[in-house]
């Protein structure tokens, strides 16, 4: 696909849909942290149960399958293979209403994280054949409006819902649709896979590689570009306060004072306007900055990052009457949504096109489970330490420390931004190389 070639209308179509499949991916993901004010209680979970539960149980199996799903994605039929792993995460999602206790609740939490690790490195597959690359980072941010809109459409669920058929009916309702939504899935053709070298080369089929063989092309993409292991260290480190997040609803109510599902309305609507205009913004925005200064889209997310730093530090620490309060509520999804354009578009354009969707997988895998499942599971074992220590602000402390460990990423940000382009121009440079 070259520069001057139109991306055609049902492409368009196609982002769509498959953004409407990633919100229902985090709406099944989140709704057990959303609900985590009805099903705590309800199942006597401790902080530390919850934490792993939304951590290291769900995302263990998410992430080290996802590695071998995105291996998958680049040899098989992509379509069908989301078809597949949207049937399962759905009726999964369904048994998990069942649950009556710990075990019984992490048993489904395990396989769904299989079926839902195969959505994103396949779709991210398909989208970087069906767009050019100065526009890559408009889909992914598009696509990536998932989060944000299934973060929040998932509290719309714990609010408005919740109280009327209960937690568990939710969890079966939104299973009977995903499978519904599998079938038509199944039935969209696969995508021809192409791929972009320079503006000047022609777009030949991406040769198949064995699994050995990607493994080694990976290793090999890591030790070259400093800038995809920056961006990706990065990405990390962001998503320990990602993480910890997950406590929020719990903070809301127990430290904030509000009632459960009215901050979950609330959060759910303010989540889905801040992420879609975080989304936007860091999709777009990425990919001008790009285009007007030739730094990299990570440096395009320092400057986010710097600027909204002091914000996410304060409204924790302020009353919930303060307007500071809400504006740092929106900020965390504004941010959020800036966060996946940037950085998914620039580890596909750092790495060779055979190994666009394991990359992606391995991304992933990191972020999940050197980001958020530490995160998670770290905090809420921390938050049952400080409980036993007598902090009469548990949540607080422990979302306050894993802000400023996300912090990290500011300085990763910067150095990535800074060597992207020299990294792209020599995979550029090994790329025609290997052609001739």
């Amino acid at each position: 696909m070259t520069r001057s070639e139109r991306v055609a209308g049902s492409s368009y179509l196609f982002l769509g849909f498959l953004t409407f499949l990633n919100i229902m991916n985090f709406v099944d993901r989140q709704l057990l942290a959303s609900f985590a004010n009805f099903i705590v209680p309800d199942l006597g979970l401790s902080n530390t149960q919850f934490g792993l539960l939304t951590g290291l149980v769900f995302l263990t199996f998410y992430s080290t399958a996802g590695l071998f799903m995105g291996f998958l994605a680049d040899t098989v039929n992509r379509t069908r293979l989301i078809a597949v792993g949207l049937a399962v995460w759905s009726l999964l999602t369904a048994a998990s209403g069942a649950a009556k206790g710990f075990a019984s609740l992490a048993l489904p939490r395990m396989f769904i994280g299989i079926g839902e690790s195969i959505m994103t490195p396949t779709a991210m597959s398909l989208l970087a054949d069906r767009f050019p690359a100065e526009k890559l980072g408009f889909a992914s941010g598009v696509y990536y409006m998932g989060v944000p809109m299934g973060v929040g459409a998932s509290l719309l669920v714990v609010g408005y819902l919740g109280p009327a058929i209960g937690w568990r009916n939710c969890f079966y309702l939104l299973g009977c649709v995903g499978l519904l939504l599998a079938v038509v899935m199944w039935f969209i053709r696969e995508t021809p896979r192409r791929h972009l070298i320079t503006e000047s080369v022609a777009t030949p089929p991406v040769p198949q590689l064995s699994f050995k063989q990607t493994m080694t092309e990976l290793a090999r993409a890591l030790r070259a570009s400093p800038a995809l292991v920056m961006t990706i260290t990065g990405g990390v480190a962001f998503h320990f306060i990602l993480g910890a997040a997950t406590f929020d609803q719990l903070w809301y109510v127990n430290e904030r004072g509000f009632e459960r599902a009215e901050i979950a309305q609330i959060t759910g609507w303010i989540g889905i306007c801040a992420g879609m205009a975080g989304n936007l913004f860091g999709g777009l925005g990425g990919d001008w900055f790009l285009r007007k200064t030739g730094i990299g889209r990570p440096m395009f997310l320092f400057w986010i990052m710097l600027i909204l730093a002091p914000i996410n530090v304060a409204y924790r620490l302020v009353e919930p009457d303060s307007i500071w309060f809400w504006v740092g509520v929106a900020v965390g999804f504004f941010q959020l949504g800036c966060f996946y354009g940037p950085t998914f578009s620039t580890v596909q354009e750092l790495v060779p096109p055979q190994i666009r969707a394991t990359v992606v997988a391995l991304y992933i895998l990191l972020l999940n489970m050197a980001g958020v499942a530490i995160g998670v599971s770290a905090a809420g074992i921390y938050v049952d330490y400080l409980i036993v220590q007598g902090d009469t602000e548990p949540y607080t402390t422990a979302l306050l420390y894993f802000t400023m460990i996300s912090f990290l990423a500011i300085p990763l940000f910067y150095a990535a931004g800074r060597r992207f382009d020299m990294d792209r121009a020599n995979l550029h440079r090994q790329l025609n190389a290997d052609l001739n």
